[in-house]
């Protein structure tokens, strides 16, 4: 039996907090929630038909979602995916946590796993990742004790991001994060957004050609599980009350309320993108927006 419930569930309590939110949803607008009965979803992430994709991670399962078939099955076992990105192929980029690998997913199933260690030692386990335009990837490592590790200790021994050119093995490009989460870039490529949940702050990085890192800048205080960009350039991040917005500049807007205890993750999708799902705890939610997500988002 289904441990989930399927269809729109009603809605919740009006959702958004802060004058500036007014540019982004309209006001007294609700979360719909889509589905419930899950254990802790993560990993929403979009593919080119606005169809949604997201993860039961300890049931071990990816989930997708679109409003005409409603939720279904798209792998079981997923090799406890956490975080996930489509490429701008068509595969859907998978932080598969129970191997501490980085999976590539065909949309027929098909699995290859395109990173599974650094200078000789496994990953902590990979958290977050978002696919660049032009091939290649960022991923996070943080570590977060899990119960079907035999490991108490991250093997990396230090806990930063990592760039895996097309075609090619990973590299390190951070060395001082305190456990990198949430990671998103922008559509042309430019310039990378990593959240260190511990830290309690996200950077904002400038990505050079050969995909290293600089100009690193404080964007906000604040630290996030997932994030998402919209096409205007705010950031949104996840935490304790829903989403939190922020402009460009870094200066926050305001939060969009989930009646959920976490808001794991986020991304802007739909037919239109023009919807916000989140990924909260046990349940999964929509809220329409006045603003559209990016060509390459998460």
């Amino acid at each position: 039996m289904k441990n989930w419930i399927m269809g729109s569930l009603g809605v919740a309590a009006a959702c958004a907090l802060g004058a500036g939110l007014d540019d982004v949803v309209a006001p007294g607008t609700r979360a719909e929630k889509l589905a419930e009965g899950f254990k802790f979803t993560e990993g929403a992430t979009v593919n080119a038909a606005g169809e949604v994709f997201f993860v039961d991670q300890p049931s071990n399962k990816i989930l997708r979602w679109n409003r005409a078939q409603g939720l279904r099955t798209f792998m079981e076992p997923a090799g406890r995916a956490n975080g996930m990105c489509f490429a701008a192929d068509g595969a859907l980029l998978a932080c598969a946590d129970e191997k501490m690998e980085l999976w590539s997913i065909t949309p027929g199933g098909k699995v290859t796993v395109i990173a599974k260690g650094y200078a000789g030692k496994d990953f902590n386990g990979p958290n977050d990742v978002w696919a660049c335009p032009g091939g290649g990837c960022y991923f996070t490592d943080p570590f977060y004790k899990r119960a079907w590790w035999t490991h108490a200790e991250p093997p990396q021994g230090t806990r930063q991001v990592y760039f895996l050119p097309p075609g090619g093995t990973p590299r390190r490009v951070t060395e001082d994060l305190v456990q990198p989460n949430g990671i998103v870039g922008t559509s042309d490529g430019k310039t990378l957004f990593v959240a260190d949940i511990d830290a309690k702050k996200t950077y904002a990085y400038d990505i050079k050609a050969d995909g290293a890192l600089g100009n690193r800048r404080l964007f906000c205080e604040m630290g996030s599980d997932g994030m998402t960009l919209d096409a205007d350039g705010r950031l949104y991040l996840t935490g304790k009350e829903g989403v939190y917005v922020f402009d460009r500049a870094g200066a926050a807007v305001g939060v969009i309320k989930i009646p959920e205890g976490w808001s794991a993750n986020v991304c802007i999708g739909g037919p239109q993108k023009d919807t916000l799902f989140v990924t909260a705890s046990k349940g999964f939610y929509a809220v329409p927006l006045k603003v559209k997500g990016t060509p390459q988002g998460k």
